[in-house]
């Protein structure tokens, strides 16, 4: 549903919000730290190559690690950087189209295949969650991605008559201004050159764009009812071979009432976190 997840965990470097206050661990490592240069000069002389002692493999294992590091920084370095690239291409195809049209009739068809690539891109965000060179939740990082891979191929992509909705352009624009707010923000962390204005703008933009992206997916999915009734799509009837029903219509209403015990909890986490970030509250959260 949005990004919503994104309070308790956002995406792609989502190490990186945690790192607001101070430089990322990854890029204080040097490669050719003394420790790597004694063990690598030691293998060397010894003509082992791989085969060396254990003590020897014992001093090796913090430079690879730190090797390792280092790499993991520059490859979440350029994937920031490409997202907010991409996001902003389609930030400026949406104005361009806009203003040459003059209505919101055919936008989404438009500007479909920049936010079809780059959102689908996202799903490397639960890769980089899996093999660990982003400390969160794997199943946080998932609802998070697939939540938005939904809207845009499940919903928008799928039913063609909901497209030229006055509610796909609120999500697009939510969506858009998040995004590029939100990926930025990761690359200057990252690069230890955090603006303070990128700062603000990600603690601050959420107040209204979360409502208004929500608004944007919940009158969407609604607007997309009568056609998911009318045809059936992507539901499965009895009798069959696997004796299994499946009903996309109720499925969708379920979705759409998931929003109401969701969004409240995550938009007040993300409230308290603007409070600790912004103005160095200590934050206090009670165990259920």
């Amino acid at each position: 549903m949005g990004r919503l997840t994104e309070a308790a965990a956002a995406g792609s470097g989502a190490g990186a919000a945690r790192w607001a206050g101070s430089p990322p661990t990854l890029l204080l490592i040097s490669p050719t730290s003394p420790g790597c240069t004694a063990t690598m000069a030691s293998s060397d002389e010894d003509g082992t190559n791989g085969g060396a002692s254990e003590a020897g493999e014992d001093r090796e294992a913090p430079c690879k690690r730190r090797r390792l590091g280092l790499l993991a920084t520059a490859w979440l370095t350029f994937y920031n950087i490409a997202m907010t690239a991409g996001w902003l291409v389609l930030a400026i195809a949406m104005v361009r189209f806009y203003m040459e049209k003059g209505t919101h009739r055919g936008l989404y068809k438009s500007v479909q295949k920049t936010l079809k690539f780059f959102q689908t891109f996202a799903l490397l965000e639960i890769v980089h969650c899996l093999i660990g060179i982003v400390p969160t939740s794997v199943l946080v990082t998932g609802v998070q991605v697939s939540s938005r891979i939904f809207m845009v191929w499940l919903i928008t992509h799928s039913i063609k008559p909901i497209q030229n909705e006055e509610s796909v352009v609120l999500f697009l624009v939510a969506w858009t201004v998040t995004e590029i707010t939100r990926y930025s923000f990761y690359t200057f962390s990252l690069l230890d050159h955090l603006p303070y204005f990128i700062k603000w703008a990600r603690y601050n933009f959420f107040i209204i764009l979360y409502p208004v992206g929500v608004a944007g997916e919940l009158l969407t999915i609604y607007a997309a009812l009568p056609y998911v009734k009318k045809t059936g799509m992507f539901s499965i009837r009895l009798p069959n071979k696997y004796n299994v029903s499946f009903d996309y219509y109720y499925f969708l209403l379920i979705t759409m009432a998931s929003y109401i015990p969701l969004f409240p909890q995550l938009y007040f986490h993300m409230l308290r976190q603007r409070r600790k970030v912004l103005h160095g509250e200590v934050i206090v959260e009670k165990d259920d």
